[in-house]
């Protein structure tokens, strides 16, 4: 896969690197001359100096081969720029960083449903593991709507029961057990037991009442 990226600020630099350490062709375009210079000594890509809301730079990266383009600057005018100019390219997928969230709007209007707020995603995880201290880790799915939580059974209402007769339902879906660290894919017919951690595939709106139903 052929990803273009513009900005080579702290996202697009780590964003590029985790592509490139997965076997993706990656170009980056970055118009500060030191964020450049360092993009160019700690990445084994094409950097190019240069603004990627000028459409020569945009043909210079090949940016019409692109299967991915992301907008990944700190400035969401010249993402929004960007990301209307790459349109005339008919590339597959375009995704845009959002530093206000209050702009997202204006993205989705010009066509570009694939709008991301590191930041805004980052503040919304510590808050979770603030507000959710029984749960041992967690991953957010999708847009936000559903959750995948590590969690430690204490509640006895749910300490020797079946797991096929708890899960699933409309809400959750109980995914992996955990035994001496070794994963362990569910069957009906275990039965919890005190202290097994487990993994659950949960909606987000239901994450506080399924919570506290293996917590409590």
């Amino acid at each position: 896969m052929y990803v273009v990226i513009m900005g080579g600020g702290r996202v697009g630099l780590n964003l590029a690197s985790f592509l490139i350490s997965d076997g993706h062709d990656v170009t980056l375009i970055e118009n500060d001359d030191n964020l450049c210079g360092n993009a160019a000594v700690e990445l084994d890509a094409l950097v190019i100096c240069g603004n990627g809301t000028d459409t020569k730079t945009l043909e210079e990266a090949n940016v019409k081969d692109a299967d991915v383009f992301v907008a990944a600057t700190g400035n969401d005018e010249t993402n929004l720029l960007s990301c209307i100019l790459v349109r005339e390219y008919n590339i597959p997928k375009i995704i845009a960083r959002v530093s206000n969230p209050d702009h997202e709007e204006a993205f989705i209007k010009v066509g570009i449903d694939d709008v991301i707020s590191p930041e805004l995603t980052a503040a919304g995880y510590l808050e979770k593991l603030i507000t959710r201290p029984k749960v041992a880790d967690l991953i957010v799915l999708g847009k936000g709507d559903a959750e995948i939580l590590d969690i430690k059974v204490e509640n006895k209402k749910v300490i020797g029961k079946r797991i096929g007769d708890i899960s699933p339902t409309d809400d959750y879906i109980i995914v992996a057990l955990y035994n001496n660290g070794d994963i362990i894919i569910p069957h009906s017919d275990m039965k919890l037991e005190e202290g097994n951690k487990i993994s659950i595939l949960v909606k987000t709106k239901s994450v506080k009442k399924i919570t506290k139903l293996f917590t409590q």
